[in-house]
């Protein structure tokens, strides 16, 4: 069984006894990194943006904070490509799945020095919005109703005003972070892409989603493969300790091995969170 929190997390909030128990548990059987730092400033991109835990991806939203079940999806020692069956947690969602190892085919190419794995989009992935909720796309990868965090209005979170007139998030007061990554819509204007090549960057759709979060957690001169640059980059994307273990156990569980489950079908966070009382976003185009 997985250990699981009806709460979402956000920056700066307490950890309870029950998750510090969980994530204590997970030490020692996952043993994820220990966070090597809590900033991210230094990392320069192409285009001179630096990612940092001020200016995170996601705003520092909320976050489902369900953990990894303790037993592994595979035994020790057994290959870690797609097995045909496994634990219903070890389960992506197959247009999820596939926009992950899209996208780090894509950064092999164009930035093999930051050795981006799609099991660490996954993770991410299962944080942000349970594989955009158990996998609910439509044919081109768009999530079926919008998926929107909070309004960041500094009640209980991040103060980030309006920033894309509700353009994205449906919101022309504040920004909330929008689609299956959380990108916020400041982030996602410098950092959007077109991951399905239909000339449109739309942070709803997972492929768009998958391809900027490999190129945000790329940003600079990191390597993803060194403890430290992973930590730095997904501290990047949400300034939380917590945040970073969270993410590392997903993280270290979905290297032990995954397996593909239809669309609509993925096992969902205890809180699924999020929002589809607003408008669908516009995605822009180019």
């Amino acid at each position: 069984m997985a250990a699981q929190f009806g709460r979402r997390l956000r920056r700066g909030a307490t950890t309870t006894a029950v998750a510090a128990a969980a994530v204590a548990a997970l030490s020692a059987s996952q043993a994820p990194a220990a966070p090597q730092s809590d900033s991210a400033a230094g990392d320069q991109t192409a285009a001179g943006a630096t990612p940092s835990g001020d200016s995170a991806a996601t705003g520092n939203s909320p976050y489902h904070t369900d953990l990894p079940p303790l037993n592994t999806p595979n035994k020790p020692g057994t290959s870690v490509n797609l097995p045909v069956t496994g634990s219903a947690e070890a389960g992506i969602p197959a247009s999820v799945l596939a926009a992950y190892k899209k996208a780090e085919q894509e950064l092999a190419g164009t930035d093999a020095a930051c050795r981006l794995p799609w099991q660490l989009l996954a993770a991410i992935g299962k944080v942000e919005s349970g594989q955009a909720r158990g996998g609910k796309v439509d044919a081109n990868g768009t999530t079926l109703s919008p998926i929107l965090g909070p309004a960041l209005n500094g009640q209980g979170f991040a103060l980030i005003k309006d920033t894309d007139g509700g353009a994205y998030d449906g919101d022309s007061t504040h920004d909330r972070a929008v689609g299956p990554m959380q990108f916020i819509p400041s982030t996602w204007a410098t950092w959007g892409q077109d991951g399905n090549g239909d000339g449109r960057k739309d942070p709803n759709n997972i492929h768009d989603a998958a391809l900027a979060a490999g190129r945000y957690l790329c940003a600079g001169t990191r390597d993803l493969s060194v403890a430290a640059d992973l930590d730095r980059a997904v501290l990047s994307y949400n300034h939380s300790t917590e945040y970073l273990r969270t993410v590392r156990s997903w993280f270290d569980y979905y290297k032990r091995g995954t397996h593909e489950v239809p669309d609509g079908t993925g096992v969902l966070p205890a809180d699924t969170g999020g929002s589809t009382a607003s408008p669908s976003p516009t995605p822009t185009t180019g």
